[in-house]
């Protein structure tokens, strides 16, 4: 028998000991599965059926103290001790501290926190979701994603959302700063909708933490619920200053039949106690549009 490669196969699950798998003592590893193949020469674990494989390290937030595990579940595994490569295979689920990801494929260091995620992908930090077809992860606080990109916030209860709220945004590539206030670009255009409506724009940024998000190129604002459509060249969009978004750049608003266009337009979304849009003196073309004049017609576009 050669003492340096063993083959376990087993009915229930079997655990390698962290002594034996750990590459860093003080990084112990944990790998259960219900077959487990492991080449001591090139430290490979190769493992299939219910896998379970688990590294412990410190956490690389500055106000972290404790060991923060990681946790890989799929149907295959292959885990190089020297490299701390996970490359896994069929329902991944992996779990670092409380954020976690899922997809079809995924390719994950356990050392530097790179991952790439392939086939039905959704990520989950905090109260923030992201899914698409995609995602990589750097290791140092950028992801990108890729195909049908979905994102979305659930806000609680507050005073100016008495039922909470929800902000959603797509695009078909996002750059996400998790660690940066929830920093996003979607540099190729998207749209960004919560419950007072949506806008477009070809280029759009936002900090999730702080509700403030911009826009730039052939920008369209859309708000039911005052009856309202607006646009220009850029938004700048304040969700916690009552919905305001400041328009620049051959700015316009409609409401009902009323027009207003300037260079600079400020457009109220979420507080009646405003007017709907007002632009600045020296841009002003038409009257300023009070809330009092909006109808009971279904907003039609």
């Amino acid at each position: 028998m050669n003492l340096k490669k063993f083959y376990a196969t087993i009915c229930a699950t079997m655990l390698i000991s962290a002594t034996a798998l750990s590459a860093e003592t003080d990084s112990p590893s944990e790998v259960r599965a219900q077959e487990i193949d492991y080449d001591m020469d090139s430290g490979v674990v190769q493992a299939s059926g219910n896998v379970f494989v688990s590294h412990s390290q410190k956490s690389k937030s500055k106000t972290a103290e404790n060991n923060v595990p990681s946790e890989v579940n799929a149907d295959s595994v292959d885990y190089d001790m020297n490299t701390g490569i996970v490359t896994a295979v069929g329902n991944v689920h992996l779990k670092y501290g409380s954020d976690w990801a899922t997809g079809g494929r995924a390719m994950y260091n356990v050392n530097t926190e790179e991952a790439y995620f392939s086939g039905g992908v959704k990520v989950s930090r905090e109260n923030f979701q992201i899914t698409c077809d995609s995602l990589s992860n750097d290791g140092a606080g950028h992801m990108q994603a890729d195909g049908n990109v979905y994102g979305v916030q659930n806000l609680p209860p507050s005073q100016q959302y008495p039922n909470g709220d929800t902000r959603t945004f797509t695009g078909d590539h996002v750059d996400y700063y998790p660690d940066d206030k929830k920093h996003f670009v979607i540099p190729g255009g998207g749209k960004i909708t919560n419950s007072d409506g949506n806008f477009t724009a070809n280029h759009i940024e936002g900090w999730v933490d702080e509700e403030y998000y911009t826009g730039s190129g052939s920008v369209h604002i859309v708000n039911p619920p005052r009856e309202l459509e607006a646009g220009g060249d850029r938004v700048d969009y304040y969700a916690r200053e009552n919905g305001k978004a400041v328009l620049t750049g051959n700015a316009w608003a409609i409401q009902n039949n009323n027009t207003m266009r300037g260079n600079r337009l400020t457009v109220y979304l979420t507080d009646d106690r405003k007017p709907a849009a007002s632009p600045s003196t020296r841009q002003q073309t038409t009257a300023v549009l009070p809330h009092e004049i909006l109808t009971t017609e279904p907003f039609r576009n």
